[in-house]
């Protein structure tokens, strides 16, 4: 077998079996505790390095007015605001169900964008804010709840609506970051 071979299963083991050890307590891989405010600054700063990797410059504002970050697109000669709402890592939905992430997201942001950030794998799903309303699997008054189940032998739902991390591929920011700037 060749090298491509083990660094797949190597790959596999560590998205598939990593959450689980985290959760069950029998992996953990950070013994210091991580703020919130340190996950979304962790958030906001993959989201940057993302960005950057693109040729695309981006900074963080200074206030929470709902926008986290402002990138320049040279290609449309614009600037973009985008909301980065950030997940440290897969938990089990509903408190006992398949491991998901999830994020809250606010109706009538001023942001362009909303940035979804899986920190544990390390992905970001850019989602324009005109697209939340169609996506959100939940809807409470002021506000979307937005999830993805990483297990996939979480049954589909019912209503039609996306549920697992591979249903919202292209959403991806590798797979978006072309058409958006």
């Amino acid at each position: 077998m060749n090298n491509s071979y083990y660094l797949e299963v190597i790959k596999y083991l560590n998205v598939q079996w990593k959450p689980w050890l985290l959760l069950t307590g029998a992996f953990d891989d950070n013994d210091m505790k991580i703020t919130k405010a340190q996950i979304g600054k962790a958030g906001e700063l993959l989201v940057q390095q993302k960005l950057l990797l693109y040729g695309i410059e981006s900074a963080p504002l200074t206030t929470d007015s709902g926008i986290d970050l402002v990138a320049y697109s040279s290609r449309k000669q614009d600037a973009i605001t985008i909301q980065v709402k950030t997940n440290l890592k897969a938990k089990p939905g509903g408190g006992k169900g398949k491991l998901s992430i999830d994020w809250w997201a606010p109706q009538g942001s001023p942001a362009d964008l909303f940035a979804f950030v899986d920190l544990e794998r390390n992905r970001v799903w850019l989602i324009k804010t005109a697209e939340l309303a169609s996506l959100a699997q939940q809807k409470p008054e002021g506000r979307y709840h937005f999830f993805m189940a990483v297990d996939p032998t979480a049954k589909t739902r019912r209503d039609g609506k996306l549920l697992h991390d591979y249903e919202f591929e292209k959403y991806l920011l590798e797979n978006r970051i072309h058409k958006l700037f």
